[in-house]
């Protein structure tokens, strides 16, 4: 059974409705170890469904979390900013209405693209409009049994004049500079390192908010929530999660949700993904060069407990030929490979939409990245495929527009991602290099054999062996000779799909251009 169906089974019979939560702060590119937890929590969402739960999905951005620090990627004015809700300070690129947006929206449109679709919450709302009202004035009153909780559970020590509760200055604007020094309901009078003394009135709302360690329980209790997964980070002995139980328990009377940990994405080379360090990829980024169901497919195919390293330069084309060869098995087109769990689960999680019907039409991506090299617009692309039988006449349109965004992700790794072995230009004029007269001599061969075969890969290959062994030359200078003609380098890709993939009256016309 799929871990997502084991998890949906043990939860199914604790309440009559459930409510599936995630919750990430946009406060900069959300990358995609943020999207395990994300896929994570719907997985067990469409399991729930399917097995006839009652259920919904809900994200809350964590949007009146304050900017920790001036990150990578902004410029040296946003020190201003430091210690102020992210909802409220301005869009880096000034097109949206705040910070937090800016990065909120990027995120939301790639949801949409991976297929989830969550109920959205803002915590910037959620605190300007009383839903944590209550939550924050039975925290204040239990001030003392929450600070045992906490000092107790994580074996930190809180301040003398401590209260489960950060209010904002009334002056600079900040959360994290702001002291309070006496509570007499409903007032919290206060001072703050801006030079600001004041009194806020706690009955207001976006006074202020719960510190995390408090937030995450009390809005467990405010949204009923029954499931939400979490990073290791905040599984550890002690941590956010062990301190959040016993307060929602405790003070919220309310039963802690269910959950499952989830290991971290580590990225290849860099380790684990962090955007405040510039060593992360964001999901938009994932989602322009691999095709939704890919990255899903990713996170389906792994428990949530193992960690996983992305690799998004070769690694990328090894996982788009692993879900290819997953969807063919699926379909029933290959032979299932053994120690292949729980296979058709995992490719029905990994489709962002409707599941098909019948298999995709496929061209291996590897080919793509080749042949969008080679062709300048979709149409010479489909012309280069039809030329080559890699694409029959009958294409379906949906097939063909399944292909055309195949092309648009290869396109964007080519551009972004892919290593330089990898890349290469079709040279649109005779490259300007010195061609050896051995060089010269089996381009010439080539030039006057080529139209005697068939132009097909398996046959320009042979030929250029053949040629090479008659003229008692190795083949990988042949090759050389070949490469340095058309793209102006001493390497590229297999030469004889890639000649394949190039117009033969061309390749006789470069050829011999080179070899005179």
């Amino acid at each position: 059974m799929h871990w997502a169906d084991v998890l949906a089974k043990k939860l199914a019979p604790k309440a009559d409705h459930h409510v599936l939560a995630t919750g990430i702060t946009p406060s900069g590119p959300i990358h995609i170890g943020n999207m395990r937890e994300v896929l994570t929590t719907d997985a067990v969402y469409r399991s729930l469904i399917k097995q006839g739960a009652d259920a919904e999905f809900i994200y809350i951005a964590d949007d009146y979390d304050h900017l920790r620090k001036v990150y990578p990627y902004l410029p040296k004015t946003y020190e201003q900013y430091v210690g102020q809700p992210i909802s409220e300070i301005p869009c880096p690129c000034e097109k949206h209405d705040s910070y937090a947006d800016h990065y909120l929206f990027a995120f939301l449109d790639s949801l949409e693209e991976i297929g989830v679709e969550p109920r959205v919450y803002r915590a910037s709302e959620m605190y300007k409009t009383g839903v944590y009202r209550l939550a924050i004035e039975t925290a204040l009153e239990h001030t003392e049994d929450i600070k045992e909780i906490i000092e107790r559970v994580s074996k930190r020590s809180l301040p003398k004049h401590w209260l489960p509760f950060n209010v904002k200055c009334e002056q600079c604007n900040r959360l994290t500079t702001t002291k309070p020094e006496l509570y007499e309901y409903p007032f919290i009078e206060y001072s703050c390192e801006c030079g600001h003394s004041g009194k806020c009135d706690i009955r207001k709302d976006g006074v202020g908010k719960l510190p995390w360690r408090v937030d995450w329980p009390a809005r467990w209790k405010n949204l009923k929530v029954t499931f939400e997964p979490f990073g290791k980070d905040l599984g550890t002995t002690g941590g956010a999660r062990e301190t959040g139980e016993e307060i929602v328990e405790k003070i919220y009377d309310y039963s802690a949700p269910e959950f499952t940990m989830y290991e971290f994405i580590l990225l290849k080379g860099k380790g684990a993904m962090h955007s405040s360090k510039g060593t992360a990829l964001s999901a938009n980024d994932m989602l322009q060069m691999t095709p939704p169901e890919v990255l899903r497919f990713l996170m389906m195919k792994n428990q949530p407990a193992k960690h996983i390293t992305f690799d998004p330069g070769f690694g990328l084309l090894n996982l788009v030929d692993e879900y290819d060869q997953a969807e063919r098995m699926y379909f029933g087109e290959e032979e299932r490979i053994k120690g292949w769990k729980d296979l058709d689960a995992i490719y029905e999680l990994s489709q962002p939409g409707t599941i098909p019907t019948s298999l995709p039409y496929q061209i291996p991506f590897r080919h793509l990245v080749t042949v969008v090299q080679i062709g300048e617009s979709w149409e010479d692309i489909k012309n280069i495929l039809y030329r080559t039988g890699q694409l029959p006449d009958t294409i379906s349109t949906k097939d063909e527009k399944h292909l055309q965004k195949r092309k648009d992700h290869a396109e964007y790794w080519l551009n972004h991602f892919a290593p330089k072995a990898v890349r290469f230009t079709v040279q649109k004029k005779l490259p300007k290099i010195d061609f050896s007269d051995e060089e010269k001599k089996v381009l010439q061969e080539i030039a006057s054999s080529a139209d005697t075969i068939s132009w097909t890969a398996e046959n320009i290959h042979n030929l250029i062996y053949s040629i090479a062994e008659n003229q008692s030359l190795s083949p990988k200078k042949a090759f050389t000779a070949v490469y340095k003609a058309i793209l102006g380098e001493k390497r590229g890709p297999r030469a004889g799909f890639f000649l394949s993939n190039l117009d033969q009256s061309f390749v006789i016309k470069r050829f011999s251009e080179a070899s005179s």
